[in-house]
């Protein structure tokens, strides 16, 4: 399967499990990883064959901006629904990080994969 990746998305949300967290914005930053058929594209040169960049990184802002959770875990995994809501992308794979969320910490994080029930069965391509 073919992939398209956008790196360090970087948006301002509430996010933690702290009273202080709640009351203000943190920045977290994004790396997505879409599982595609990119065939059609790369014969055709036709933006019609493939997923539209700026249309999933819009998708994904939106969706961290009006989450408010509480963990990283759950915002991944919105991130996740929010790109697998495009038909095209077949799977995804999410990396998010906090960076500052841990003093002597550079940054915090998780990763984790998504796929379509009947990509699901098979194995995560890596």
């Amino acid at each position: 399967m073919d992939r398209i990746f956008l790196r360090e998305i970087e948006v301002a949300c509430v996010i933690g499990v702290n009273d202080w967290e709640r009351k203000i914005e943190q920045i977290v930053r994004i790396d997505v990883e879409l599982e595609t058929d990119l065939s059609g594209a790369c014969v055709r040169d036709d933006i019609r064959e493939t997923v539209d960049y700026k249309a999933i990184r819009d998708r994904i802002v939106s969706t961290v901006k009006q989450a408010r959770c509480f963990l990283i875990e759950a915002l991944a995994g919105r991130v996740a629904e929010a790109c697998l809501s495009d038909p095209r992308v077949q799977a995804v794979r999410v990396r998010l990080e906090k960076p500052g969320a841990l003093r002597m910490t550079r940054t915090v994080g998780v990763e984790l994969f998504r796929a379509r029930p009947e990509k699901a069965r098979g194995t995560p391509e890596h």
